[in-house]
C-alpha cells in the first residue's frame, strides 16, 4: 500500500492498526514518552493514583532510578478544591518523604511551576493537576511541557479534571476511571488494591487499546484478556513498590 496517497487521517488509522500494543512494564525495554496525559473525571481519585502508577512503572524499571530524588507535584486551585490536596500516608514508604507539594492559585502559575520542575534534572518526575479547560492550557502550552519534558529528561504526568481530548503535544494520553478492586485474601471486607479502567486513545508510537489495569503491590498489572481496541481512528508503564493507597 502506498501511504502516501492516503490521507492523513487514514494514514493514522493504518499505522494505528499495525503498531505496537502499549503494556505495564514496558519502560524496562527502553520504550517510554516522557509527556503523557491523564483524563479522568474530578469526581473520584482515579486520575492522581493512574498518573502516579504510570509514573513508578517507569522508574520502577530502571528507566530513571529513583535512588534519593524528589518528585514534584503541582496542583492548580481548582484541582485542590475538587480532589483535595495529596496524602502522604497514602504513598508508598519509598516516596512518602520525597514529595514536594505546590499548591498554585493560577493555572498561569502552575504551568510555570511544572516548566520550571522539568527543567531541575534532580527530580525523579513531575505530575500535576490541572481542572477543566482554561485558556491557558492550549496546545502552545502543552508543547512548551513537552520540550521541557524531552531537553531534560525529566518525565511529566498530567492529570487533566474534567476536561475535553482537545489537542496536545503530549506523547501519550490516556482516559481513565476506576474498575472495581479484586477482593483482599486475608480480609474480604477491607478495601482492595486500586485498580483502573483506562483507555490509551493517542500515542506516538503505540496502536489504541483498553485494559483493565491493578496496582499487585509490587508493580502494574494488565487483567490476562486482551485489551480492546476501541472503535475509532485514533493513533494512538506502572504502580511501583508498594501499594498505591487512595490519594
Amino acid at each position: 500500500m502506498d501511504m502516501s496517497t492516503l490521507p492523513k487521517a487514514a494514514q493514522l488509522a493504518v499505522l494505528g492498526r499495525h503498531a505496537p500494543r502499549w503494556r505495564p512494564g514496558l519502560a524496562r525495554k527502553g520504550v517510554r514518552a516522557l509527556h503523557s496525559e491523564v483524563f479522568a473525571s474530578a469526581d473520584e481519585a482515579s486520575g492522581a493514583g493512574f498518573a502516579l502508577a504510570l509514573a513508578l512503572d517507569e522508574m520502577d524499571n530502571g528507566v530513571t532510578a529513583l535512588e534519593e530524588k524528589p518528585f514534584l507535584w503541582v496542583q492548580d486551585a481548582q484541582s485542590m478544591r475538587l480532589t483535595g490536596r495529596p496524602c502522604r500516608a497514602g504513598l508508598s514508604d519509598s516516596l512518602r518523604h520525597r514529595v514536594v507539594h505546590v499548591a498554585a492559585r493560577k493555572v498561569e502559575d502552575a504551568l510555570f511551576a511544572l516548566e520550571e520542575g522539568l527543567r531541575c534534572r534532580d527530580l525523579a518526575f513531575v505530575l500535576g493537576e490541572i481542572a477543566g479547560d482554561p485558556k491557558a492550557m492550549s496546545f502552545t502550552a502543552s508543547r512548551r511541557l513537552s520540550l521541557a519534558s524531552e531537553q531534560h529528561g525529566v518525565p511529566l504526568f498530567l492529570v487533566r479534571h474534567d476536561a475535553a481530548r482537545n489537542l496536545s503535544a503530549a506523547r501519550l494520553r490516556w482516559q481513565v476511571r476506576s474498575a472495581a478492586s479484586n477482593r483482599p485474601c486475608w480480609n474480604p471486607d477491607a478495601p482492595g488494591r486500586a485498580a483502573w479502567q483506562a483507555e490509551l486513545f493517542r500515542a506516538r508510537d503505540h496502536a489504541p487499546g483498553e485494559w483493565t489495569l491493578r496496582d499487585d503491590g509490587e508493580s502494574l498489572a494488565a487483567d490476562p484478556s486482551q485489551p480492546r481496541t476501541p472503535d475509532h481512528g485514533d493513533l494512538a508503564g506502572a504502580a511501583g513498590a508498594g501499594s498505591l493507597a487512595a490519594l
